[in-house]
């Protein structure tokens, strides 16, 4: 009996040295697939575990949402931002929002503006919450998803305290928000927030170091930052790969300058990395609300502009003029000056960017949304290609993309 080891030869090498045609396997992951986030199908090429070639198809979900703007008035269409990024409703809110305030020109009350602060970074928590879980089940981590759904039904119930929903809130409204703050947010945000940091320290000791974790994610789902830069990825998986751009500091936009807060970085560009700088980033978001929770300051929660803003309804029952306002901007809408406008802010998943055509109606000519998800999405072929079938769940994972954002 020989006591030499015979090691298998590959199939591309073994291809090679007989010159017969390569024998690959086309599989379809996806768009019925849990770990796939949504209905995202993704045609893969294997040459046994190894992946040849990766195809992202999209479209499982198209709603048609751009289009809709087009036969809506222009408050009417925040309920469509809500249903874009469903994951991110209020950070949809708050873009479009202000894309259309540069148009009217309109100069919103510094308690709107740190409101919305406060609102989108929860958001920014919620959405990070939801990731964290369900990338962390996707990997094997049972636990650490029930843990990310109990903070996150706090978020939700201070959204329903505001608004009434949930999710789909629509609280953000152009010219301030849609209702005066509820009497008693400042206990039940102040609540949350100060016993968050300790959970976002029971997420890390479950994971940051556990060995299971880091041998399934460090070195995994690998992108150069010059790639990312030439599809244009942003968000946490740009600043994973070094490059320390954030919108909120970058370009300042509805009072951010006022606030004191790091952007995390790191440089390894992997799946390891992106949940580090996810992590942070929700230590990060939670200090900005509980700076706008004690500077929050008074006034009104809407612009002075009764040719967009809704009369106070105890005006509309005892002023003429207010409701005449009421009765056109409710059946008509309101006009907005011809022109365009881009605006951007960064969203839990990166730069998502509002373009707004006004012709001087009631309703938008044109709405394009720079959704981050989509451009995101273009990176999976360099990140998975000639890596193995098992590594592709913890590599899509990372990028943490919704489908709603891509299938306009």
């Amino acid at each position: 009996m020989s006591d030499t080891i015979t090691t298998p030869i590959p199939a591309s090498l073994a291809v090679e040295a007989t010159g017969a045609k390569p024998r690959t396997l086309s599989l379809n992951m996806g768009p019925q697939h849990p770990s796939t986030h949504g209905v995202l199908r993704l045609e893969l090429e294997l040459d046994g575990e190894n992946i040849v070639k990766c195809q992202p198809d999209i479209g499982y979900l198209h709603t048609g949402i751009e289009k809709e703007f087009e036969v809506k008035n222009y408050q009417q269409g925040v309920t469509l931002t809500d249903r874009i990024d469903y994951l991110a409703p209020l950070s949809n809110n708050l873009c479009y929002c202000l894309a259309v305030e540069k148009l009217l020109g309109l100069e919103i009350p510094p308690l709107a503006q740190w409101t919305r602060v406060m609102l989108t970074e929860l958001t920014r928590l919620n959405s990070h919450l939801v990731w964290l879980g369900t990338h962390a089940i996707d990997i094997g981590a049972m636990s650490v998803f029930l843990y990310c759904f109990r903070e996150r039904e706090d978020i939700l119930r201070i959204f329903e305290m505001y608004s009434g929903q949930r999710m789909m809130t629509s609280y953000i409204r152009i010219g301030g928000l849609a209702l005066e703050p509820p009497r008693g947010w400042q206990q039940r945000v102040r609540t949350f927030i100060d016993a968050f940091p300790s959970k976002v320290d029971e997420y890390e000791e479950l994971l940051t170091n556990n060995s299971i974790w880091m041998g399934r994610t460090r070195g995994v789902g690998y992108m150069s930052l010059e790639d990312m830069l030439d599809l244009g990825v942003t968000g946490p998986m740009l600043r994973a790969a070094g490059l320390k751009w954030d919108c909120r500091k970058s370009q300042p936009y509805s009072s951010y300058d006022k606030f004191d807060f790091e952007i995390p970085t790191q440089s390894e560009s992997d799946v390891y990395a992106r949940y580090q700088v996810r992590i942070e980033e929700m230590r990060q978001s939670a200090r900005i609300v509980k700076q706008a929770l004690e500077g929050m300051p008074g006034g009104r929660w809407t612009a002075d502009a009764p040719h967009v803003v809704l009369p106070d309804r105890e005006k509309m029952k005892t002023q003429m003029e207010a409701l005449i306002y009421h009765f056109k901007i409710v059946t008509e809408g309101f006009r907005v000056p011809a022109g365009e406008v881009y605006q951007a802010i960064e969203s839990p998943r990166g730069e998502v960017g509002y373009y707004v055509v006004s012709d001087g109606t009631t309703q938008p000519y044109r709405v394009h949304v720079r959704g981050p998800s989509f451009a995101n999405l273009g990176a999976i072929p360099r990140m998975v290609e000639g890596t193995l079938i098992a590594d592709v769940i913890a590599a899509i994972g990372s990028m943490d993309f919704v489908l709603g954002d891509s299938d306009r």
